[in-house]
């Protein structure tokens, strides 16, 4: 079965790869040059992936796949959330996003600093079913970046149960406990 990815992004388009582990045929928008850039206007993870697995699918007349995902810190009452990827003002500047959280965060003690990586994964096919799943990924937030690996908050992240944040853990380790691996993983069983 071949599945349309809604997303340009060619880490994203690995890592789901990875995690469907061949059963799939997974191609990005790097295919379809014409496909619209689907601005993520809803509120809501869920509402954001369906939103652009809607859009892929009825574009390329192919199952599509989507999701929306961000990091919610308990002492932001659950912000950056949907404005995770732009919450410095700009899309996609992991830098200062970073920056701006910490400095949100300078004040709060490290015992305070819970919060946890979701991921909504959703699926839409032409016929117009549509189903989405949720991953979750709980841990703390730290005062200092570490790490080189992933993208967006990992170097400031770590997950429950491990010392390391999620940008010093290896692709393959962070993909078995990601909020988007789990996300990706129960809707692989949705696509077989």
């Amino acid at each position: 079965m071949k599945v349309v990815l809604a997303t340009r992004n060619q880490g994203k388009i690995a890592e789901l790869r990875r995690i469907l582990d061949g059963g799939v045929d997974v191609v990005g928008l790097d295919e379809y040059p014409d496909a619209p850039d689907v601005p993520e206007t809803e509120l809501t993870f869920e509402g954001n992936a369906l939103l652009k697995a809607r859009a892929i699918a009825a574009h390329t007349g192919l199952p599509a796949v989507a999701d929306d995902s961000g990091l919610c810190v308990d002492a932001l009452n659950g912000m950056p959330g949907v404005f995770s990827a732009r919450w410095a003002g700009r899309h996609g500047d992991d830098e200062a996003n970073i920056d701006l959280l910490l400095g949100q965060l300078s004040d709060v003690a490290p015992e305070l600093r819970g919060a946890r990586f979701v991921c909504v994964a959703a699926v839409a096919w032409p016929s117009g079913k549509e189903e989405a799943v949720e991953g979750q990924l709980t841990g703390h937030i730290i005062g200092a970046r570490r790490g080189a690996n992933g993208f967006g908050y990992d170097p400031i992240f770590v997950p429950d149960d491990e010392t390391r944040t999620t940008a010093e853990l290896s692709p393959e380790e962070k993909d078995a406990i990601s909020h988007r691996g789990k996300a990706f993983r129960a809707l692989a069983e949705r696509l077989a």
